[in-house]
């Protein structure tokens, strides 16, 4: 999706959520950790999120939990716009992520401006990137539009 709309948006991937240390409500009482403040500062100055996530045993991945588990108190995601996205293999596994997802975003008072569950057979593998087809990359655009 980076390349599909680079044109009308700056978007960043954070891939920093597996650095994170396992949440504990004690730590927010000390300094936190480096990796704890880049998350806090990367979701304070994001204009909008876009959270694309796999599903693992009906649910959202434990290190996104966790992530979103390190700004419940403090209040980062509070009136952010959010895009949520689930890539699953087939129907209905990428509803129950959603699911899941949605509950945690609404605690902490995001801004949910739509939701799209994808499916890998609504994609084409072509080298390390996936394709999507026109009609979804329509929608994707649309749902972008929102943010």
């Amino acid at each position: 999706m980076r390349t599909a709309f680079d044109d009308g948006y700056r978007i960043e991937v954070y891939e920093g959520l597996r650095d994170l240390p396992l949440f504990r409500p004690e730590d927010l009482e000390g300094e936190l950790n480096a990796g704890v403040k880049v998350w806090k500062e990367k979701i304070m100055n994001a204009d909008a999120i876009i959270i694309c996530t796999p599903e693992y045993t009906h649910n959202m991945p434990a290190v996104l939990k966790n992530g979103l588990e390190w700004i419940t108190a403090s209040g980062e995601m509070a009136d952010k716009k959010v895009l949520p996205i689930t890539l699953t293999p087939h129907e209905p596994r990428g509803e129950w992520a959603m699911q899941s997802l949605l509950f945690s975003l609404k605690t902490l008072n995001a801004q949910i401006v739509a939701h799209i569950p994808l499916y890998k057979n609504e994609l084409t593998k072509e080298g390390e990137y996936f394709v999507i087809a026109d009609e979804l990359a329509d929608m994707l655009g649309e749902a972008l539009s929102l943010l």
